[in-house]
């Protein structure tokens, strides 16, 4: 089972910059990146570093705790496959921006 959790007007960021989003005890990272929402869960896997808050180039975003960088469409660390962080779909319905975070029941 999935959950959309609507992101609202206020928090959308703007082409090039990102929000972070908190819903229940999540914290997510939401970046625009030329007009594509891409949603990762705020805490970088390796030491728990806010992510939302690292130097962002085109899709990628780098952990200002150690610089590791992670691809935002896939979640995966920069050419490896051996840590991931969280990612989410963003889908936009009629103007209002959701996350889709998916249940682990379901993702299996």
């Amino acid at each position: 089972m999935s959950r959309r959790v609507p992101v609202s007007a206020g928090k959308l960021p703007q082409v090039g910059d990102r929000a972070l989003v908190e819903f229940e005890e999540k914290s997510l990272a939401l970046f625009n990146i030329d007009g594509e929402l891409f949603a990762i869960d705020d805490s970088c896997p390796h030491q728990g570093a806010s992510l939302c808050g690292g130097r962002l180039e085109g899709g990628v975003i780098q952990c200002c705790a150690h610089g590791l960088r992670f691809d935002l469409r896939s979640g995966y660390l920069l050419n490896s496959t051996l840590l991931k962080v969280a990612s989410y779909p963003v889908e936009v319905i009629d103007g209002q921006a959701f996350i889709v975070i998916v249940s682990e029941e379901t993702a299996l």
